[in-house]
């Protein structure tokens, strides 16, 4: 059995906040105490973060508390932006146990930090297992750390699927916090793997969709894209731009982007299955475009264009298949990481998400953040995501979920 609820709370003073939260979140989970809480507080409560870990413990009578600071959190229904808020999701289950971790010192060790995860969840493995990680967004470098956690964990035992998102504040602080247990960091990565006998599942909801078709990257350089299908790469971006766009080349990488296949080496890309990375310069005399990641010569790629009315699109047909893999049954809590540049941002106004959210989950516990970068595997595969909303479900075992 999975028992779980959350709570929120927009009050300043930290104790009194974190205190609410826990409660309402044990009172609507009808549990007195936790096995294990998830716990996403904004920057206004970075100088006591030390205090909400010790009253969320005291309060949910567990040390297992897992979490990170955020520039904005969530729970069923309710998004907090631009204040304060500390949103706190307590669980009590004979169905999965949650082993938390905390690993400093990640910035230049991702590998070192993603092996030295693997090392520290293999005793605790169980039939089923799912790993939730909260690294430091300015200092994650996912390639290092992805490739590092897959060696670790192919070494013991088998790949198993990591998802979350990079902690992230409102700008004022320039570094993220992450928590666990009784610790609070910097420059580090907090999670937590469960384990044991139950489902989840996955859902990736893309902000920016694909304009024009799919292109075939016919010659580049590191991360230059100096020709698309035997043309000058600037030169198809450009078409592609409605005239207002043409006209304002600085409005244009600030909503078009570049999608690209988790794997260079597939033909096709099918549709959210791929990575979203910012387009970062443009020479026009030379006919390139720069983008933030690194580019293959025959890598396929497409154009996409960030919107309010494509994202809420996505997110409906995210939401559909969800329900429609939950219809036996009905999942126990959720986490839903949400990047900082949806949500009022991006819609005009808040609660979109997690209103959608509860039209197609139902009633279930949803915890989240608003996140400097989101995680979770697409064709199996980890994978750093970039404008998604990324919801995890988690249950009881009755069907073919995880």
């Amino acid at each position: 059995m999975i028992q779980a609820g959350v709570g929120l709370s927009t009050q300043k003073n930290t104790a009194e906040a974190a205190r609410e939260a826990t409660q309402t979140a044990l009172s609507q989970a009808a549990i007195d105490r936790a096995d294990l809480a998830l716990v996403f507080a904004t920057a206004d409560h970075g100088a006591a973060y030390s205090q909400l870990l010790r009253t969320v413990q005291t309060t949910a009578q567990t040390a297992n508390v897992v979490g990170c600071s955020a520039g904005g959190v969530l729970v069923s229904g309710k998004e907090v932006e631009r204040t304060a808020g500390i949103a706190v999701l307590t669980v009590r289950a004979d169905a999965f146990a949650a082993e938390r971790f905390f690993i400093p010192q990640l910035r230049g060790r991702g590998q070192e930090t993603g092996q030295e995860i693997a090392t520290r969840v293999q005793p605790h493995r169980g039939p089923e297992n799912l790993l939730m990680v909260f690294p430091d967004t300015y200092n994650f470098n996912s390639g290092a750390f992805f490739q590092g956690l897959s060696q670790g964990l192919s070494a013991a035992g088998g790949p198993i699927e990591a998802v979350g998102g990079g902690a992230s504040e409102d700008g004022s602080v320039g570094e993220t916090f992450q928590l666990c247990g009784d610790t609070v960091g910097n420059n580090a990565v907090s999670g937590a793997l469960l384990s044991g006998n139950f489902a989840y599942s996955v859902g990736i909801s893309q902000s920016c969709q694909p304009i024009g078709p799919v292109h075939t990257v016919t010659k580049a350089h590191r991360n230059l894209i100096l020709e698309l299908d035997d043309r000058p790469a600037f030169e198809v971006f450009v078409e592609l731009l409605p005239p207002p766009l043409r006209e304002d080349l600085r409005r244009a990488a600030g909503v078009v982007f570049a999608g690209m296949p988790v794997d260079a080496e597939r033909q096709h890309i099918a549709a959210s299955e791929y990575v979203v990375r910012n387009l970062i310069g443009f020479d026009a005399d030379q006919g390139i475009v720069a983008i933030a990641d690194e580019v293959h010569q025959g890598q396929k790629m497409v154009f996409t264009l960030r919107s309010g009315d494509g994202s809420r699109a996505d997110l409906k047909r995210v939401l559909e298949g969800q329900a429609q893999a939950w219809a036996d049954a009905k999942p126990a809590f959720g986490l839903y990481v949400n990047c900082v540049g949806r949500g009022q941002g991006l819609y005009g106004f808040a609660d979109l998400d997690t209103s959608y959210i509860a039209q197609y989950i139902g009633d279930v516990p949803i915890v989240g953040f608003f996140s400097g970068c989101e995680i979770a595997p697409i064709q199996r595969v980890e994978s750093l995501l970039q404008y998604t909303g990324v919801l995890i479900l988690v249950g009881e075992r009755t069907g073919p979920l995880h």
